[in-house]
């Protein structure tokens, strides 16, 4: 099933490029007129003409009715055909696997939340991960022949141009990207699952034009996107965004990083855990104690939504840690001086009583001059923000396997 479906019968590298550069027009800028893309793209009317015609054969574009003007021709408006090709995203997390299909205009048409699959960084559990997402492909039906590509989301160290994944799922020499693709008959890619969900919130959720956006995802762990002038930033190796180990406490907590004292072992979702059943095992009392009546079934959900039951402890918790979060997004704030901080990821579920301390040590912590245009606010796309990310990863990707 692996296809490129884009400009396979291009061989000048010139007619790709200005293919290329229409369709990303469209996906920044929505429906337009060939006037408007002829100035846009600095081409002229005729070129434009010609390129529009050549992607509408190819199924591509599609024509949208016509702009009625005061007087002559009425110009026609252009934009993406959203059937013409689709792309799925997988999201995963410590206990659930989220997956959706979205067209080539960026909707989600089909999504899936909430299925159980516990991670574990066995090949059994890489296996059950493939049969969900195979599933999720057979259920599209007929739709499934006009999938262009995949891209998972992983958490850790995630290299997305050599294909592998350090973190999770590093069994072989062979990047994860060819066994994926081997086992799902697609072309896959993959992306940590932060900055999947950063790119997520800067196409589809809470940003309106800033170009210069920090997304904090606050979940089982701690980590950052980050977008600079619009553009995510993977670093060297692709490996951007590890906020969470940050060397910043003397404790004796271990880090699933392997190190002591990282943000992440006071700062994160599992801190919350670790707290919480701490407490509650100490004899304080908590919703939860009935609720749950073994502490080692708990997790970070029923946390979450004790907190947003008003669980004195548990919000004491939550903001405790939003606090001590919102100390180090204020050294964040000093050092890239952004115009939106996303704070996103579970924990951000409990909207106030974890957005309120980290503004409140932010305007502490961080330099008055610096942050006075940066503005901190919760996500919008929330437990989507993944799935969305990981479908908008792969459609960046459309002219990758075409050989120049």
């Amino acid at each position: 099933m692996t296809k490129n479906f884009f400009l396979s019968t291009d061989k000048n590298a010139k007619s790709v490029q200005i293919k290329k550069d229409i369709i990303s027009h469209f996906v920044s800028s929505g429906n337009d007129t060939i006037a408007e893309l002829s100035k846009e793209l600095d081409l002229s009317v005729p070129t434009v003409t010609k390129f529009i015609g050549e992607l509408t054969e190819q199924g591509l574009i599609s024509e949208f009715g016509k702009i009625q003007t005061a007087g002559g021709r009425h110009p026609s408006v252009y934009g993406l055909n959203p059937s013409s090709v689709y792309f799925v995203g997988a999201d995963m997390t410590r206990h659930h696997l989220n997956i959706a299909l979205m067209d080539f205009k960026g909707d989600i048409v089909e999504h899936q939340l909430g299925i159980l699959y516990t991670f574990e960084n066995t090949s059994e559990s890489f296996d059950i991960l493939c049969g969900h997402i195979q599933h999720f492909i057979d259920k599209t039906g007929e739709l499934k022949e006009k999938i262009y590509n995949i891209n998972l989301n992983i958490s850790g160290r995630v290299n997305p141009e050599s294909g592998y994944s350090y973190s999770s799922f590093y069994f072989s020499e062979q990047p994860i990207t060819e066994i994926l693709s081997k086992s799902l008959n697609y072309n896959v890619g993959i992306d940590n699952d932060t900055r999947a969900m950063a790119y997520g919130e800067y196409m589809k959720g809470v940003v309106e034009g800033e170009k210069d956006v920090i997304f904090v995802n606050v979940s089982w762990g701690l980590g950052i996107g980050i977008i600079i002038d619009g553009k995510l930033y993977y670093g060297k190796s692709g490996f951007s965004g590890e906020f969470g180990h940050f060397p910043i406490f003397d404790n004796e907590i271990i880090c699933h990083c392997g190190k002591k004292g990282c943000l992440e072992t006071e700062a994160s979702g599992i801190a919350i855990h670790r707290m919480v059943q701490e407490r509650i095992r100490k004899g304080e009392s908590s919703i939860l104690t009935e609720k749950v009546k073994d502490m080692d079934t708990l997790t970070l959900t029923d946390i979450v939504k004790a907190t947003n039951m008003e669980d004195p402890l548990c919000i004491e918790i939550v903001e405790e840690v939003g606090y001590k979060l919102g100390k180090y997004i204020a050294g964040l704030i000093n050092i890239f001086n952004p115009e939106l901080v996303v704070i996103g990821g579970q924990v951000a579920e409990t909207e106030g009583f974890i957005m309120l301390p980290i503004r409140s040590a932010v305007r502490k912590y961080s330099l008055g001059l610096v942050n006075k245009d940066t503005q901190i606010v919760s996500s919008k796309l929330k437990q989507k923000a993944g799935i969305v990310g990981a479908c908008m990863v792969a459609r960046s990707r459309l002219f990758e396997n075409y050989n120049r």
